[in-house]
């Protein structure tokens, strides 16, 4: 299994997290278990070459495990939140904890010849930027709460993202949950936990920034992955698929 990660254009930064890619050259299947982060994705699925399927997940707030069928590549797009507003438009409420297949022509994809030796990351650098600049603005509201939860890694309460949003805590979880299926407050559960994940592939099994103490940081840990700390760094026959790519990231 080889990945591979690069970072979108300087114009998406506030949209896409990062570009990866995953290959499985093996005649077997391979198991591996995503952990929440707060992030959803695009996949784009490739089997010798040819377009097999189009997928858009949702945001997850447990584990799951996936597999990877031999002889597969896949291409994603990690989106942050504001994503779903510039990009996306519309709601992945419905596609909490799940993957949804869409169209292949999305984005253009079913145009894209991968025999070509073409550059499918850049395809992508060049449709996004192109697509969000025919965009109208966002509502300022949304931009500014969804930009504060990601600059601070969700390690801010409800009522300061609420206040720099001029935005009612009630309005704001009700906007949570209709597009993103869950609470803001759960959200930034997972988005600070996520934030973990490198110091804990580092053996740094003590809580930072956001944690009362050592019970409560592993009591958080494990209550959005289903494992303590210890258990994660561990990360046996490297089935924690986001600790076994952060040393490549």
């Amino acid at each position: 299994m080889t990945y591979h990660q690069q970072q979108a254009h300087q114009n998406l930064r506030d949209y896409v997290r990062c570009y990866w890619k995953l290959e499985n050259n093996t005649e077997e299947s391979q198991l591996f278990t995503i952990l929440p982060d707060g992030f959803f994705d695009l996949l784009i699925c490739y089997h010798d070459n040819k377009l097999e399927g189009v997928f858009l997940t949702g945001l997850w707030d447990q584990k799951t495990n996936v597999v990877v069928s031999p002889k597969t590549t896949i291409y994603g797009v990690q989106f942050r939140l504001l994503a779903v507003e510039k990009i996306i438009k519309r709601s992945i409420g419905a596609s909490l904890n799940d993957i949804k297949s869409i169209e292949k022509s999305y984005l253009g994809l079913d145009d894209f010849d991968m025999n070509a030796n073409s550059n499918l990351f850049e395809y992508l650098d060049q449709y996004l930027v192109s697509h969000i600049e025919k965009e109208d603005p966002i509502d300022t509201r949304k931009s500014v709460l969804l930009r504060s939860i990601n600059d601070t890694k969700g390690t801010s309460t409800v009522e300061y993202y609420s206040q720099q949003a001029y935005w009612s805590k009630r309005q704001i979880n009700r906007y949570f949950k209709s597009t993103f299926g869950l609470s803001l407050k759960s959200y930034c559960c997972i988005r600070k936990g996520a934030a973990t994940y490198s110091q804990i592939r580092k053996g740094e099994l003590y809580p930072q920034q956001g944690y009362f103490d050592q019970p409560h940081f592993i009591k958080e840990i494990k209550k959005i992955t289903g494992f303590t700390p210890k258990a994660l760094l561990k990360n046996e026959n490297d089935r924690f698929l986001q600790f076994s790519i952060i040393k490549s990231k």
